[in-house]
């Protein structure tokens, strides 16, 4: 019969760190920061540790890719603590987050694709070629102009001024990024969450070169669910080698039926 890990043999900090590729630093690190159970001590108080411990950092090790460190700190320490409900919420938030992120880069494909031209002209704006004058352009996308005041605080969009009126004057770059704050915002999203994606836009020049940033973009989504899902799997091991032989029960069996 296979011995539990909770009380096979005992491992020294270096043959667990070597394991894992982490140094012993790390490992009493994630020891102290309660990603590992509490270690063993023997006559001359030396740390000692456990295959289970071994586990731990592994499953630790696999969660930090898909939640990133502090939260896969948190859930370590909820399931060391017996705390399995805190830990399964923290991997359920996980879930729900890469969810509401694929929402949003669906969003914002939706809105690029809504776009259109990236220039509209106005020429008795007087403001230049594809420019407009705030009135115009809050007229246009259905709006009210303190709305893109409001915008233009929260960065998303940068008017320059004219010098002679000191009225507001949208350019062609301005003008597209309003229309795309505008589409963002009817599908419900923050101005918050909105900012950085339009800063993606101006950094690419555009909507058209955005292209490449958004190959990119599901790339990384995909790679953050695999990453949840090989977590999952490891956090499950770990679980059932914590509940040790009791596992072997059959949940709709009492103990020798």
């Amino acid at each position: 019969m296979a011995k539990n890990l909770q009380t096979a043999g005992r491992l020294r900090p270096v043959d667990l760190a070597r394991r894992h590729g982490v140094s012993t630093q790390a490992v009493r690190n994630y020891e102290a920061a309660g990603i590992l159970p509490p270690a063993g001590r023997t006559a001359h108080g030396y740390r000692t540790y456990t295959p289970l411990h071994a586990v731990a950092l592994g499953t630790f090790l696999a969660l930090v890719p898909g939640h990133g460190h502090a939260t896969a700190t948190a859930i370590m320490r909820a399931v060391n603590s017996d705390a399995s409900a805190e830990a399964f919420g923290l991997v359920d938030g996980s879930h729900a987050q890469l969810l509401e992120d694929r929402r949003t880069l669906d969003a914002v494909e939706g809105a690029l694709r809504d776009l259109g031209s990236p220039t509209v002209p106005a020429p008795d704006d007087g403001a230049g070629p594809g420019a407009m004058f705030v009135g115009p352009l809050a007229a246009k996308l259905g709006i009210v102009p303190a709305t893109l005041r409001t915008w233009e605080r929260a960065g998303l969009v940068t008017p320059r001024r004219d010098p002679r009126t000191g009225y507001r004057v949208y350019d062609a770059a301005d003008v597209r990024d309003a229309a795309l704050a505008h589409q963002l915002r009817r599908g419900g999203h923050g101005l918050a969450q909105i900012a950085p994606l339009i800063a993606r836009v101006r950094a690419a020049g555009g909507p058209e070169p955005l292209a490449a940033t958004l190959r990119d973009w599901h790339a990384r989504l995909t790679a953050r669910g695999r990453a949840l899902l090989a977590g999952a799997a490891e956090l499950d091991g770990y679980l059932r080698e914590r509940e040790g032989p009791v596992r072997a029960l059959s949940p709709h069996r009492p103990n020798g039926a």
